[in-house]
């Protein structure tokens, strides 16, 4: 089941600029699951690729445009202060994982220090449900994923939240083809939903209208260039409603998976945006017909 964390925390000393980057946040997430399951951490420290987990970089809490709410900020020009309100998004792909790592949400005492390089952070709190100012929180498992995923819906946008980019040969590639994007969101599907889906799967897929533009992170260690901004992709031509909803599963999984690489070191964090009201009434016309089609049954089984 993905889950999507949100980690309350606040600084009990200053965080310094430089141990805020991904491989930072990495090393602390590796921390806490070392804290309950050493071997879980070994495990998911090798992964090569496709890991179980991904992580946004650290949040400074302040006022937002709602309409704005889900944007990152992925790169800080300051020392974060003692004190200072923040925020960490966990999101975990395997339906084991979470499971294995109960206990430790369970026990994340605001009264222990974690270390982020060389500040002291407690956890003031876990999210793990969706809340009115803070969209990063949620859950669902797969089944439910592709079962609430519309039939009808051609029109996909996406925000790349973080720089965004994708691995090509031995380069990488910022620009968000319909491959790069959806291959990532299709492997990372197939590898831990047990739901497969056709590498055919994207063929009708076609981008309509992009807003990105390439921003450049940089740490002691390496520079990272990606795209973020705003793309929508259409389903066109004659194609079967299965199809269609398993392409929407695949965008609404984007919030938990993200798209392309170091997703672990925070990029590739990507928002999915749905118009609650016509996905709420499409929930009801499949529900409404998955009632007829009841009904029809029994009265046949009468008749």
């Amino acid at each position: 089941m993905p889950y999507s964390l949100v980690l309350n925390l606040l600084p009990r000393s200053p965080i310094p600029q430089a141990h805020l980057s991904g491989r930072h946040l990495h090393a602390l997430f590796l921390d806490l699951v070392k804290s309950i399951d050493p071997d879980l951490a070994t495990t998911l420290h090798r992964q090569e690729s496709n890991k179980a987990f991904t992580l946004s970089p650290l949040q400074v809490e302040h006022g937002r445009n709602r309409s704005q709410h889900h944007m990152l900020r992925w790169q800080h020009d300051r020392a974060i202060p003692a004190g200072t309100p923040c925020w960490w998004r966990i999101s975990l792909l395997d339906d084991g994982l979470f499971g294995k790592l109960m206990h430790l949400w369970l026990s994340l005492s605001p009264s222990r220090a974690w270390r982020l390089g060389a500040a002291d952070l407690q956890v003031v709190s876990v999210l793990g449900t969706p809340q009115v100012q803070q969209p990063w929180a949620n859950f669902a498992p797969y089944a439910q994923l592709y079962e609430q995923a519309s039939d009808r819906d051609r029109q996909i946008s996406l925000t790349f939240c973080t720089p965004t980019a994708f691995r090509v040969t031995a380069y990488d590639c910022a620009l968000p083809t319909k491959e790069l994007v959806f291959q990532s969101l299709l492997k990372r599907w197939n590898q831990y939903s047990q739901i497969p889906f056709s590498s055919t799967l994207i063929e009708p897929i076609y981008p309509s209208f992009f807003n990105i533009q390439t921003e450049i992170v940089i740490d002691s260690r390496s520079k990272f260039i990606g795209c973020v901004g705003d793309i929508t992709f259409q389903i066109l031509g004659d194609v079967e409603p299965q199809t269609i909803q398993q392409i929407n599963a695949l965008a609404d999984f984007s919030l938990y998976a993200g798209v392309g690489r170091k997703t672990p070191m925070g990029m590739g964090q990507t928002y999915p945006h749905r118009d609650p009201i016509a996905r709420e009434t499409q929930n009801k016309m499949k529900s409404s017909a998955d009632r007829r089609d009841r009904h029809g049954a029994s009265a046949s089984t009468l008749a």
